[in-house]
């Protein structure tokens, strides 16, 4: 029998923003590559009042809510005709968002207002139907999976102590899927495919393919210190995150350090192939100093100082580079307008930028 899947997504981001949404495309492909019917349906665009309370489902109508919109006339009757449902949340201040709340609260008639004492001695309220079984996935930008504690304690509260809890997905740091390495994006995407597979056919999700969904993007130190460049980086530049990710696209390092971290971080094993250099840096201007790389077969050394034998040298002020950088500013007019210079092999510059996913222009 084809299992009847109900995905819900209560992302309010759009346009290729919500992690929630990758993970969820990823979770739901594995799903139908393995036979499955699963339904996506996006939160955002339905009509969800919030219950009043007024036990109307219970007593005056009993089973049906007396509110007339989407969810009482579509979700919640495709809500019961599932044999799962996909409950996929952005963790909001520590627990699942405002949609996915009203969602749960507006599924209350599938219960009966009696009390009832139930196997374990609790008195509970009868169920009226039968309740599709819950997996639950969250993403956050937090790296650590403590901060998924609250949901998850509510997760198992709601779902769990029936034997309806399938899985919990929770994937950490979030924030900074997009920016991964290109093979480990594709390790935790697969992995969720994976998972999708493993909840269609065996209704589990296995600890390594878990394991895989949610390993760490990298080390905390690594992700704090990044994620707190970004952040600051915004303040700076009075933008959201979206508009970072439209024109800034990295942060703005303030600091030598801050830009060789930097400079390691978007570093592309991959695309710097076979390369061999050694670039130094001299800056002028709110940062004074040198540093430079050394790459060497697809690993690079980043220090203060200047280099004993570089193959170039490059000379600008300090907020300027930042600026060509960031795609503020041409890196070609601004050498032609003589406001930064270089000496030794020019052409590098161009080859530079392609290992760190960079515009030369």
């Amino acid at each position: 029998m084809q299992l009847k899947v109900l995905a819900l997504n209560s992302s309010l981001r759009q346009d290729g923003e919500s992690r929630t949404e990758l993970m969820l495309t990823h979770l739901v492909k594995g799903m139908r590559d393995a036979g499955a019917e699963v339904e996506v349906v996006n939160l955002r665009e339905k009509e969800i009042n919030y219950c009043m309370g007024c036990f109307s489902c219970d007593t005056i109508t009993p089973g049906q809510c007396i509110i007339q919109d989407d969810m009482s006339r579509e979700l919640y009757p495709k809500w019961l005709a599932s044999d799962l449902c996909i409950y996929a949340t952005p963790l909001f201040h520590w627990t699942m968002n405002a949609p996915m709340k009203a969602f749960i609260e507006r599924t209350w008639p599938v219960m009966q207002p009696f009390f009832v004492k139930s196997d374990n001695g609790r008195w509970v309220h009868p169920p009226r139907h039968e309740s599709p079984k819950a997996v639950v996935l969250s993403v956050a930008g937090f790296s650590e999976d403590w901060i998924f504690a609250s949901l998850s304690n509510y997760a198992n509260f709601l779902w769990g102590r029936n034997g309806k809890l399938v899985a919990e997905i929770y994937r950490p740091g979030a924030m900074f899927m997009t920016s991964l390495d290109p093979e480990k994006l594709a390790d935790i995407l697969g992995a969720t495919e994976q998972a999708g597979r493993e909840l269609a056919m065996e209704n589990r999700v296995l600890p390594e393919t878990l394991a895989r969904a949610q390993q760490p993007v990298a080390d905390l130190e690594t992700v704090a210190k990044a994620a707190n460049m970004f952040w600051q980086t915004c303040i700076d530049e009075g933008v959201n995150p979206k508009a970072f990710n439209e024109r800034i696209r990295i942060p703005r390092p303030h600091s030598l350090e801050d830009y060789l971290f930097l400079m390691q971080l978007a570093f592309s094993a991959k695309n710097a192939g076979d390369a061999k250099a050694i670039v130094q840096f001299e800056f002028t201007g709110e940062v004074t100093g040198d540093c430079h790389i050394v790459v060497d077969n697809g690993k690079m050394q980043t220090n203060i100082g200047k280099a004993a034998q570089p193959n170039a040298i490059f000379r600008a002020p300090f907020e300027l580079w930042m600026d060509i950088a960031s795609g503020k500013a041409n890196a070609i007019q601004m050498f032609m307008a003589g406001k930064c210079s270089a000496e030794g092999d020019l052409p590098l510059l161009m080859r530079m930028s392609q290992w760190f996913g960079l515009s030369p222009s």
